[in-house]
Formats: C-alpha cells, structure tokens, sequence
C-alpha cells in the first residue's frame, strides 16, 4: 500500500497492510539530528517513509516588532522556541470590534498554492492532509485565549459570532481544496487541559456543538475524510465530539487521563483513533526502552480490527529526545505489520 492509500484505510475504519504514522510537527532539531538536510517537516517524511504530509493554505504575515510577526487575520504572534509561534495580539475584544473586522479573502489568488503544489509532489504516494479548523481556534486567534474564555460567560453572543465566522470561513477553505483534489483535512481546535474541557458541557452544547456539527458535516459533504485533533480530558464531551462527524479523534493524550484501551472500548470502533505515545514526558525525559515499551503497548492496543495512526500524544516538539523518536519509529515498523 501507499501511505495515502494506507491512511484512507484507516480512516475507513479497516486494517491496511501496516500501521502508519505521521506527526502535526516535528521539530527541526529532531528532524535535523535523524535525517540530516532534510530540511521541511514533508521533507523529512519523505526521507523516512512517513505515511502523510501535511499543508496549510497560504497567509501573509509582516513583521510587527522584534520576533513578532502580525498574520493576515490580524493577531500578532511572538517567536518561541518552537517553530510555532506564541499569540500576544488579538484584533477583536468586543462586539464593537467583531462588526468591523474583515478576515482574510478565502478566495484570495494564490490562497492554495501549497496545498496544489503538494498535491502534485506528494498525492497518491503520500496522504496529503490539509489543515483547516473548526470551532475554536480561529475565535481564540481573534480575542485571545483568555478574552475568549471570559466571553463565553459574558459575552456568548459574540462567541457565537466568532464560531459562525469560522465555520463559513473553513467551510469556503474546504470548498476550494476538495476542489484540488485534497482527500483529508485535520483541524487542530484544542477543547481541553489535563483536568478537563476548557468550558462546562453545558457552554460546549450551546456555543460550540451547533457550529462543530455544521463544519463537519460540511467537511463530509465535500467527500473530506476529517482527523478531529484536541489534546487534553474530553471524557465530558466526548460524544458530541464523536458525533459531529469526525473520522478520527487524536491524541488520546495520557497525560490527561485518556486511557486507549478504554477509548477504544467506549468508541466501540466508530471512529479512528491517533496516537498515544507520551511526548510530554516519556519521550522527552524517558529512555529509548521506555519508549519502545510504551509503543508497543499502544500497538497492542490500537491495532486490532484496524482503524489506528501511531503517533506521539501531541507532536514531536524540541525537548523531544531525537534518539526516543527514533525508537518509536523502529518500534512500529518491528511491530505493526498486520
């Protein structure tokens, strides 16, 4: 099988020939120190036969002080050490502001120039997985994180606002990569920390639920196969998430109490399931064996009757140990062949 052909399987629910894997991010230091020059994260999953590449439609930035890069959204990001930088700006704090935003023309020449390029280099061979988002991401970018979660007391109105903003926003960014030939998008919306949902059910059921539903079965209408990212404790909302519409939950993260085995159980294969390698301590202050342990055991679990992605627990991030990573790669390609 092809790593598109591979991941499509998967997401159908069904066993391929071997487990595969792929990772959001993988840091450059790590990239670097196993597969020298590979330079780009698809760069380096071409070099080790990951099973995925992944694309974003394209947005301008502009410098906006030092390290500081203001997007065509408006919010202003902060360099970290990461290849990701750190929110610091955001252009709405009020319903004032949200009338008199204009985002981003979705439509826009060039927009998809990425996503058409590595649809041509990579599509067929590769699973071409475009990024989008779905309900919460693009409203915290546009208020900031914490303006964000005080509004949905205060202001839900405007929260409300801000989803449907979103939700037509990607849905006319999916409308034009389905049109590219893409097959599969994630969104990488997180809804919870390690203790729990960023807010009560009851505010997900009212704010979020209606628009999340909306997305993805938009996604779905265009023939889009959706992996639903969210890191953190969602046991309270789990079922709303499962029945939006999703092909895939990721990544089951353990830290916060995610157990796969018992994920797998309750799910009782209705979705695809991603991950759950540890990448936030094991992998970061772990051994190699531990890691390989941890590996297998996720295999173990994940693999029977088909339907599982390995992958860390969030991504390969810089304090990732490149010889840990390493040894989950060796792991699964000695364990996962069905």
């Amino acid at each position: 099988m092809t790593g598109e052909q591979r991941v499509l399987t998967v997401l159908d629910r069904k066993e391929p020939d071997r487990v595969p894997h792929f990772e959001w991010s993988i840091d450059r230091t790590v990239r670097e120190a196993l597969a020298p020059g590979s330079g780009t994260l698809n760069g380096f999953a071409e070099r080790m036969g990951l099973d995925a590449v992944l694309v974003d439609p394209d947005f301008s930035r502009q410098p906006a002080g030092p390290g500081r890069w203001k997007s065509e959204w408006g919010y202003v990001l902060q360099d970290s050490a990461e290849e990701h930088g750190i929110e610091v700006e955001s252009p709405i704090q009020s319903r004032e502001d949200f009338d008199r935003y204009t985002p981003p023309d979705p439509h826009a020449p060039g927009r998809y120039a990425s996503v058409e390029k590595a649809i041509s280099q990579y599509g067929g061979a590769f699973a071409v997985i475009v990024h989008l988002n779905d309900v919460f991401s693009l409203p915290r970018y546009l208020m900031g994180y914490e303006n964000l979660l005080m509004a949905i007391a205060a202001e839900p109105d405007l929260v409300t606002a801000l989803v449907d903003l979103s939700v037509d926003l990607n849905l006319a960014m999916a409308k034009e990569v389905a049109a590219r030939g893409a097959k599969i998008v994630y969104t990488g919306d997180d809804f919870a920390g390690d203790s729990g949902p960023l807010m009560s059910p009851g505010h997900f059921r009212r704010l979020f639920y209606p628009g999340l539903r909306r997305v993805m079965h938009g996604f779905k209408s265009l023939g889009l196969k959706v992996i639903k990212h969210t890191d953190g404790m969602i046991w309270p909302i789990m079922d709303m998430i499962v029945d939006s519409g999703i092909d895939c939950l990721d990544p089951i993260d353990p830290i916060a109490g995610m157990d796969l085995a018992e994920v797998k159980r309750k799910l009782g294969g209705r979705v695809a399931l991603k991950g759950n390698v540890d990448c936030a301590h094991l992998m970061t202050l772990g051994t190699p064996g531990q890691v390989a342990e941890a590996t297998r055991k996720a295999l173990r679990i994940g693999m029977p009757g088909g339907g599982f992605i390995l992958s860390s627990s969030n991504s390969i991030h810089s304090a990732v140990k490149p010889e840990n990573y390493r040894a989950m790669l060796d792991t699964l390609k000695e364990c996962g062949t069905y």
